[in-house]
């Protein structure tokens, strides 16, 4: 089974995005937090890219997973055939 590394990392994106927006929205309306940052809320916008990010390298691992799995199988080298693998 081939697994392409897509799929994990946009798990943990999209994990690490969804925590991180959740943690901005319930700190939205704390100003002293955000004084630093001239009022932007940092933790809110970050956490939206990392689920876009997330979510894109999720879809395109899918779909070339999906690939992999459709694609035919390679004929054995000629290597492995002499050695009866």
């Amino acid at each position: 089974m081939i697994l392409d590394l897509r799929i994990p990392m946009g798990l943990m994106f999209t994990l690490v995005g969804v925590i991180l927006g959740v943690f901005g929205l319930a700190t939205n309306s704390n100003a002293a937090l955000y004084a630093r940052s001239l009022g932007v809320n940092c933790n809110l916008w970050w956490g939206l890219v990392l689920l876009a990010f997330g979510l894109t390298m999720l879809l395109l691992g899918l779909r070339g997973q999906k690939k992999l799995e459709l694609a035919p199988p390679a004929p054995p080298d000629e290597e492995s055939l002499r050695r009866g693998h």
